[in-house]
């Protein structure tokens, strides 16, 4: 079953991969790396998930947050991949920054909700190292941003 199969059996929608927003681009393949740069909770360009944890979201708003950036991380990867699946042989790392206040110490339960989805999607392969932290601001305001590192066939 194709990453995407599994993401509409599991009630989601692949989003379409979001266009740089600065001048970077949305993923680098290097060898039989694929990186994708930082994504945040915008689907589809439709703004949501903005604010900081411990100020006016929860921890329930952040991980929803946090699994919009990784339908986003995922919809970069299908787009890395050509959309063969097949070639994405593992998801290796997630970096996460959390938009909170300094006294809020829950990150990695924010950050749950990008893990449990890729987990969710690529079964075995999704699992993966990651970091989680903190940060008093992100772009446009957004919750959260993660960045992926998968192995691709090259």
């Amino acid at each position: 079953m194709s990453i995407e199969a599994k993401l509409k059996e599991l009630g989601y929608q692949l989003p379409k991969a979001a266009a740089p927003a600065a001048n970077y681009v949305p993923f680098v393949v290097s060898g039989n790396m694929l990186f994708v740069a930082g994504q945040i909770p915008f689907l589809n360009g439709e703004k949501m998930h903005l604010g900081r944890l411990g100020e006016n979201l929860s921890i329930e708003q952040g991980a929803e947050a946090a699994k919009a950036c990784a339908l986003n991380i995922l919809a970069q990867a299908n787009a890395a991949a050509g959309g063969d699946w097949s070639r994405i042989k593992r998801c290796v790392k997630l970096g996460a920054f959390v938009n909170c206040t300094p006294d809020f110490t829950d990150h990695p339960k924010v950050v749950n909700g990008a893990s449990d989805l890729i987990v969710a999607a690529m079964g075995e392969a999704g699992k993966h190292a990651r970091f989680a932290v903190g940060a008093p601001s992100l772009p446009l305001g957004v919750a959260v941003e993660i960045d992926a590192i998968f192995e691709i066939k090259a």
